[in-house]
């Protein structure tokens, strides 16, 4: 069971390092971006990534999800799953694109309740760049080439960022520069994957490959759309819900802003959403993978609890070091739009756990039912509570979908979650919330220092309920001497090299700086 611990681990945190890497980028340049950019501006580029991100989950149509469940699967040849899944997004996207351009200024005003055909046409662009380079992407992580992703993903982040500030900052283009920026880097990205893959592209199909993907595949796209859209009809709801169209694109681009600063969780959940379905697809007898799944839950649950904890409790802090101040609003969503990525990173468990059993239409019930309800609780709540009410109505929603995946998952392939665990995990971090938003004060340095103290207490507390294992406390206390840990985990790894494995270059550098301070 460690062994797909460590597994998951060492792929994930190369998924994890480069989200964090680019996140922490991003982050950073937020005290610039909020001051040369209005609410008004930031609200109208978030709802074009939005848009853009929906219409690229229906012209993918499951191609990539089928792509990752059919390179694993018996009886097929993963190079052609490749080729025929490319040539398929390939032309797809480029036919969407080309019809969505002469409609572009009617596209503007849906969304953002005024024309901005420009905006329009450079998001349209985009959906051919964000479809096409997330495709290329995943070849890396169904080869778990783990380095290649990192050095693709920080080098477009860098170049992304540097054409953004040379927009935005040096130009004054405003929402366009910001749109501008991530597409027209990620375009010459795109280019350059395809000359790295080149030898396992094609743009002719396979009809015979595509019904099967398209049977797998196709299920999983209303499904994921529908989801997606609980991410997306919120701000639309929000910009209409104002007395103007640019006071509701304020309040968008304070609700977006909120979602930036949640991506600290998110940083966990990209890489463990990058990292799962290769592992969970790979373990090939039932009864390992249902415990292997639980057990994997149980700790990927652990570490975002923490990290909400921290959000909920550190929110002000947080927006006023890295945000213009008037920004400072979108602190009131921040912990829960954090609380609402981990649900959604659970339903990824359970998307993983249907695409075993080849049942992917159970998805789309459950989405479509959170989406009423999310489109429901926002038009009731976004009105009196403003992004408090979209925060509220998307952890609601994301709770529905859950309870429903996880009613359809335990009927086809159930697995023994560890609930009792699971449950003091909500409680600890619940409770350390709830004090410190009772008990210590809401600025100054004590209560920054307060709040930093109750959420470090975290592990204590979880130690003190009981959650770990007599196994894992064994395990905990080993770390007080590491030497001697790293030495025996080598070992291991030496002794599974002997079939072929190789022995993991973190380790040996580690294990060559010890011996060059000795």
């Amino acid at each position: 069971m460690s062994g797909y611990l460590r597994r998951l681990a060492t792929t994930g945190a190369a998924y994890t390092a480069a989200s964090i890497v680019s996140k922490l980028i991003a982050v950073a340049l937020l005290p610039l971006y909020t001051r040369y950019l209005t609410k008004v501006d930031y609200g109208a580029a978030e709802a074009m990534f939005a848009a853009v991100v929906s219409a690229s989950i229906v012209v993918r149509l499951g191609m990539i999800e089928a792509l990752l469940r059919f390179y694993y699967k018996d009886g097929e040849d993963p190079a052609r799953v490749v080729a025929t899944s490319f040539a398929t997004m390939f032309w797809v996207t480029t036919a969407a694109a080309l019809i969505a351009l002469p409609f572009a200024g009617q596209i503007s005003e849906a969304l953002l309740v005024k024309p901005a055909p420009d905006l329009a046409r450079i998001s349209i662009g985009g959906l051919w760049v964000l479809t096409m380079f997330e495709y290329l992407l995943t070849l890396f992580r169904l080869e778990e080439r783990a380095r290649a992703f990192f050095l693709t993903t920080i080098a477009n982040v860098l170049v992304t960022i540097g054409l953004t500030v040379i927009l935005v900052v040096g130009r004054g283009e405003g929402a366009r520069g910001l749109l501008l920026g991530s597409y027209a880097s990620g375009a010459a990205f795109v280019l350059g994957l395809i000359v790295v893959h080149r030898r396992r592209l094609s743009l002719w199909i396979d009809r015979e490959l595509l019904q099967r993907l398209m049977r797998f595949g196709l299920p999983t796209m209303p499904a994921e759309l529908s989801l997606y859209l609980l991410n997306f009809v919120d701000r639309i709801i929000i910009i209409r819900s104002a007395g103007s169209a640019s006071a509701g694109l304020a309040q968008a681009g304070l609700y977006s802003l909120a979602v930036k600063f949640a991506q600290g969780v998110n940083v966990l959940v990209r890489g463990f959403q990058l990292a799962w379905p290769p592992l969970a697809y790979s373990i090939r007898d039932d009864d390992e993978a249902r415990r292997a799944y639980a057990v994997i839950v149980t700790w990927f649950a652990a570490g975002c609890a923490f990290v909400v904890t921290g959000l909920w409790l550190l929110s002000r802090w947080i927006v006023r070091a890295l945000a213009a101040p008037e920004f400072f609003g979108s602190y009131k969503a921040i912990g829960l739009i954090a609380t609402a990525v981990t649900l959604y990173a659970l339903y990824l468990v359970l998307v993983v756990i249907l695409g075993r059993t080849g049942r992917t239409g159970f998805n789309f019930p459950a989405t479509i039912a959170a989406l009423v309800v999310n489109v429901v609780l926002n038009l009731l709540l976004v009105p009196p509570l403003g992004i408090v009410g979209a925060g509220l109505a998307l952890v609601a929603s994301y709770l529905v979908v859950l309870a429903l995946m996880y009613g359809f998952t335990q009927r086809l392939f159930p697995v023994p979650y560890q609930w009792g665990r699971l449950v003091r995990l909500v409680l600890v971090s619940s409770a350390l919330a709830g004090l410190g938003e009772l008990l210590l004060p809401t600025d100054g340095a004590a209560g920054l220092f307060g709040r930093i103290a109750l959420w470090l207490l975290y592990p204590l507390v979880l130690l003190a309920s009981g959650f770990f294992t007599k196994g894992e406390r064994e395990g905990l206390a080993q770390l007080r001497h590491p030497r001697q840990v790293l030495t025996v985990q080598l070992a291991r790894w030496r002794e599974s090299s002997a079939d072929g494995a190789a022995i993991p270059e973190t380790y040996e550098a580690e294990l060559a700086d010890e011996d060059l301070r000795l």
